[in-house]
């Protein structure tokens, strides 16, 4: 019953948001949208739709140029990923400090971002934790999400290894040597912050990092290839100082196609200067 309801409520606003955007085309008003669904992931068919009601797109990713353009000839501007300026703009922490708020060790740091929801958060930290003991030099901390209690995390706090940081993810990724990584946004999160992710979808590639370069960057671990055996063999690699030296410098690429910052503030511009032009013509 309340699936029913639900689908229903979202078809009442869809159908109203639609009459939205038409009425506003009959008033001759241009509509812009900032950051692009991910069509390009799922229901591809929504092209329709956004040629249909949308005047001018803004995104964030360099590979949805190309493919809207080329794909679908529907122009967008290209503007930059807002994800930098919520990183460059996020204050420094002093890591003695941090590492002394949660009482962590001096040895080297794997974070664990096990994902947001919590039947998602068990299966990946049962796997990832699984391998804690192969790795007696370093020391496993979780981030623990945004709306996620303490009690959902508790259970995998028992192992001695294990530490847990609530809502930090940014100040804990920005010491950790390395980082098991399952959220899509949290893999380009870890890569600005030159570590390393893992994650679970369906495309050529999964994690952003490994499509906005269109190359593996990093490894990902999907379905039956995520193993125990798999998780253990990979995080070795990724502590080899060559490995991991060779993964900052493709990150540092990374950063080069993602812009300079500024995305929301240029698609304000943008957003301001065609409505001007719009305005000259009427």
């Amino acid at each position: 019953f309340n699936s029913h309801r639900q689908a229903r409520d979202l078809m009442r606003l869809k159908r109203k948001f639609q009459g939205q955007v038409e009425r506003f085309q009959q008033l001759s008003h241009k509509v812009s949208k900032y950051i692009s669904p991910q069509i390009w992931a799922w229901k591809e068919n929504r092209i329709k739709a956004i040629k249909r009601d949308v005047d001018q797109m803004y995104v964030i990713l360099p590979f949805e140029k190309s493919y809207y353009e080329d794909k679908h000839q529907f122009n967008v501007h290209y503007v930059g990923h807002p994800l930098l300026d919520a990183i460059s703009q996020r204050k420094e922490i002093n890591e003695t400090d941090f590492r002394a708020e949660f009482q962590l060790s001096d040895k080297p740091i794997i974070a664990l971002l096990p994902g947001s929801r919590k039947q998602e958060i068990t299966k990946m930290l049962k796997n990832m934790l699984a391998i804690a003991n192969d790795f007696p030099d370093f020391q496993f901390v979780i981030a623990g999400a945004p709306g996620q209690d303490f009690e959902v995390y508790a259970p995998f706090l028992k192992a001695k290894k294990v530490t847990y940081v609530p809502n930090r993810t940014y100040d804990l990724l920005s010491v950790s040597n390395a980082a098991l990584v399952t959220s899509g946004t949290a893999t380009l999160e870890t890569a600005l912050f030159n570590e390393i992710g893992k994650r679970i979808i369906n495309l050529k590639f999964i994690s952003l990092v490994n499509l906005i370069m269109d190359k593996e960057v990093v490894k990902e671990l999907i379905q039956h290839n995520f193993t125990q055996k798999t998780l253990k063999a990979e995080l070795h690699k990724i502590t080899n100082t060559s490995a991991r030296n060779n993964m900052l410098a493709e990150y540092k690429k990374l950063k080069e196609l993602l812009g300079s910052g500024g995305a929301s503030k240029r698609t304000a511009q943008l957003i301001y200067t065609k409505t001007k032009e719009f305005k000259n013509v009427k």
